[in-house]
């Protein structure tokens, strides 16, 4: 059961570990582990999606801790994606929200710093460049370039947590248009990804030139028509988000279908699998989707009616419970906190740990503590 005490307790272990691993680890963009000490994803691709998580950890933690070492790596993980900025810039994607938006709008939020506000802008500008206007959504990847599938139709459930960086630049500049490209691509995802029953699409294939629904593909799920349990989080916690930049009730009421349909999938042990409509065998567990999914519930509890407060967030405390329960590692011969995530069904690694997992344990772990450190 969570309370004070192991919420405090909780706190104390992950202060522990990461003051060590702020210092270790600060010339370094993490995504996993090897041999249980960081790897480090800038040597190979700078312009990694995930490269935003480990400095709006850093931001998280400075801002609840005031330990000046969190700063000093979060600020040395914002330079060091100035490669993918500046060098890389044509290959960056809707994810430039995950990479941008919790490194640079983490340190302007919190600091002010004038240049990191020019870095968010710019990353801005560079998600609303890839608004397509006839069809009304964001454009997902770029992998043509790569010799593989043109992704000129393509939307992703994922960008819904992209979002906040064009909300943030409309509320920074006055200039309504970021927001309206991003309050029109959720009403396009809320009409193709988002099922009756609430669960959602991963991906969604529209005809570039007319925005015409096409097709649905599989994604990173068991199969097009199942529910990939991290896609249904991006969904949870993209349209809570959605909901407090904008107060659009469509958007709210969205998050609790995707919300109420998340916890009736996991609530028997609270442990998300990697997909909630996949055969039984292998049991492929994901931390990850839980603990987005645990944020969500935090923040959707706070802005739904009295009376449906209790139910969104004890389901977010038995998911922080249950994950930090059965896949936290607080031994000091490793750097990262949450084991058991996964990158995808059917490619890619499985069960090990993940920087995201990480970033959004914390997060929640900030919110419990009362901190409640905002870097969306």
């Amino acid at each position: 059961m969570i309370d004070d005490k192991w919420i405090n307790e909780t706190w104390e272990k992950i202060e522990k570990k990461l003051s060590r691993v702020a210092v270790s680890a600060r010339e370094k963009l993490p995504y996993t582990t090897v041999d249980g000490v960081y790897d480090n994803k800038y040597e190979k691709e700078a312009r990694a999606w995930t490269n935003g998580f480990w400095p709006g950890m850093m931001w998280l933690m400075y801002d609840a801790t005031k330990n000046p070492e969190y700063r000093k790596t979060a600020e040395r993980a914002e330079e060091l994606l100035d490669k993918a900025l500046y060098e890389e810039v044509e290959k960056l994607d809707h994810d430039v929200g995950f990479m941008w938006h919790l490194s640079s709008g983490a340190n302007y939020r919190l600091t002010g710093n004038k240049k990191s506000f020019i870095r968010n802008f710019c990353a801005a500008n560079l998600l609303a460049g890839r608004y397509n206007i006839k069809g009304g959504y964001i454009r997902a990847w770029n992998f043509k370039w790569a010799g593989r599938e043109d992704t000129t139709g393509w939307a992703i459930i994922d960008c819904m947590m992209n979002l906040p960086l064009l909300y943030w630049a409309s509320q920074e500049t006055g200039d309504p248009r970021f927001k309206n490209i991003a309050m029109n691509h959720a009403d396009k995802t809320l009409k193709y990804h988002v099922r009756e029953d609430g669960s959602v699409n991963h991906i969604v294939q529209y005809d570039p030139e007319t925005g015409e629904f096409i097709q649905s593909h599989t994604g990173q799920g068991f199969e097009p028509t199942s529910s990939w349990s991290r896609g249904q989080s991006w969904a949870l916690y993209g349209y809570t988000l959605s909901y407090i930049h904008t107060k659009e009730e469509r958007y709210l009421n969205t998050a609790k279908k995707v919300a109420n349909y998340f916890i009736a999938a996991v609530c028997d042990d609270w442990l998300p699998k990697c997909d909630f409509r996949s055969p039984k065998d292998p049991v492929i567990y994901d931390a990850s989707a839980g603990l987005i999914a645990a944020n969500g519930l935090i923040e959707l509890s706070r802005v739904v009616p009295e009376h449906e407060k209790d139910m969104y967030y004890k389901a977010a405390l038995n998911l922080i419970e249950a994950i930090t329960n059965h896949f936290a590692d607080w031994s000091d011969d490793t750097d990262a906190i949450i084991t058991n995530a996964t990158e995808a069904y059917h490619f890619g690694q499985k069960h090990i740990p993940l920087i995201y997992a990480d970033f959004y344990f914390v997060e929640a772990m900030n919110k419990l503590k009362g901190f409640n450190t905002f870097l969306w």
